[in-house]
């Protein structure tokens, strides 16, 4: 049986921890996480700075943070690896990303294929970027594993070599499967690829706010009804105010009974993920 567990604790806190057993995360806001695997560190689409905020000032849709980030990118020794999922700036941030190559030299990317030159072009170093295409897999230290698979941010997209612009990742560590969908809406064959999953990481801003959408709270729920996964943490809400869901709303949402346990992340804590 896994079980989910959620800590009181700060960061700080949830980075310094040491548990051979668990794989923890804590949110970092938007789609981010931070993550624990064993004495393995990484994170998914970290957006720590205020660059979107920078490139929109002034425009009819400000990108003016909610939420201040949980921690800065001098505080997180020992991180190893950088997933991102797509190109969009609060994924595959450049005023994180270069930040962390240069403060942590020997921190390897993550990037979607069809984003490497992008990534090369905000400075990250070509030995450091390690290309995945949906549907290729990379061996990670401490037993973990991850899988990618394709995410439609409304639509399946790819560029003119074939390779998908989205892509949601599987992450596989000692018979825990953990599945972060990126920016996605349900599609056909998304419940297949899927239906191992112990613990789904989806969006649910939902869609029609003039920007590419993502899940409902109601769909999210649903795929995972669908596939069996018991245990859900939505994201992609509370960071800016126009592309946004009600946390009020998402908390009366999780009084109905939808199958999976839901909880919902804060900066003030973080979950655990053990086999019991």
């Amino acid at each position: 049986m896994i079980t989910l567990t959620r800590h009181e604790g700060d960061f700080s806190e949830f980075w310094s921890q040491q548990d051979p057993a668990s794989f923890s995360l804590s949110w970092l806001g938007q789609a981010g996480f931070a993550v624990r695997a064993g004495s393995l560190r990484f994170l998914v689409d970290p957006y720590l700075s205020n660059s979107l905020e920078e490139k929109y000032r002034g425009s009819d849709k400000p990108h003016n943070r909610l939420m201040p980030p949980p921690v800065m990118v001098e505080d997180l020794s020992g991180l190893q690896f950088v997933f991102c999922t797509h190109a969009h700036s609060d994924h595959m941030d450049p005023g994180t990303l270069p930040a962390i190559a240069r403060d942590i030299p020997n921190c390897r990317f993550v990037i979607p294929r069809a984003h490497v030159e992008k990534a090369r072009q905000f400075g990250l170093p070509p030995e450091a970027i390690l290309p995945l295409e949906a549907g290729e897999s990379l061996e990670l230290p401490e037993g973990l594993s991850v899988r990618a698979i394709p995410a439609a941010h409304e639509q399946l997209q790819t560029d003119v070599a074939g390779h998908h612009l989205f892509l949601g990742y599987l992450w596989q560590w000692h018979g825990m499967t953990i599945y972060h969908s990126g920016d996605c809406v349900p599609y056909e064959r998304l419940s297949n690829a899927i239906q191992t999953a112990d613990l789904a990481l989806l969006p649910v801003n939902g869609r029609g706010k003039g920007v590419p959408g993502n899940f409902s709270f109601e769909e999210a729920a649903r795929l995972c009804v669908e596939t069996k996964i018991p245990l859900f943490i939505p994201h992609h809400f509370g960071m800016f105010a126009f592309n946004t869901v009600d946390r009020d709303a998402l908390e009366k949402e999780l009084e109905r009974n939808f199958g999976p346990r839901v909880l919902l992340p804060d900066v003030s804590s973080w979950f655990s993920l053990n086999i019991r």
